[in-house]
């Protein structure tokens, strides 16, 4: 089965590091202005809403919280919005993060994971996420996002 698996090392406590996973302000910056929706309750629906093929209020990716341990890990099923599916499936995946503290900085690594073999969007999933970690990093560490010209 399929993994994605990102290490990156950020000059920032576990803490500042988290509220920007979970920030819908610092979810915008980072996720191509698309927001974080949630209760962050396991169990209960995580979305990323923001501009897109249906408007502002786009549904990209959506799922359910599987596990929420604050400044430590957040865990969700991961299928993407309906704009993205043209009539195929919508296969699930998993994607985790996880935050150790390392001296004085934190280890945030990503793992997206348990992909279906014919999931059409590990290819997006594979090119994005070195760009939304880098944006995370980035905005944790200078208060400011990379700029990458559109997202098309």
């Amino acid at each position: 089965m399929k993994e994605l698996k990102y290490e990156f090392y950020i000059g920032a406590t576990p803490e500042k590091v988290w509220e920007h996973l979970i920030s819908p302000d610092s979810t915008k910056q980072i996720y191509y202005g698309s927001v974080i929706r949630s209760s962050f309750k396991e169990g209960e629906l995580l979305e990323y809403i923001g501009p897109g093929a249906e408007g502002d209020e786009t549904l990209h990716v959506y799922g359910k919280i599987l596990e929420f341990s604050p400044h430590k890990a957040l865990r969700f099923n991961h299928k993407v919005g309906p704009s993205y599916l043209k009539g195929g499936e919508n296969y699930e995946s998993r994607i985790s993060y996880l935050l150790d503290p390392v001296g004085g900085c934190t280890k945030l690594t990503l793992i997206h994971d348990e992909w279906h073999p014919d999931d059409p969007s590990y290819a997006g999933s594979e090119s994005a996420w070195w760009q939304i970690m880098s944006n995370t990093k980035t905005l944790i560490e200078t208060g400011r996002t990379l700029d990458f010209g559109s997202w098309e």
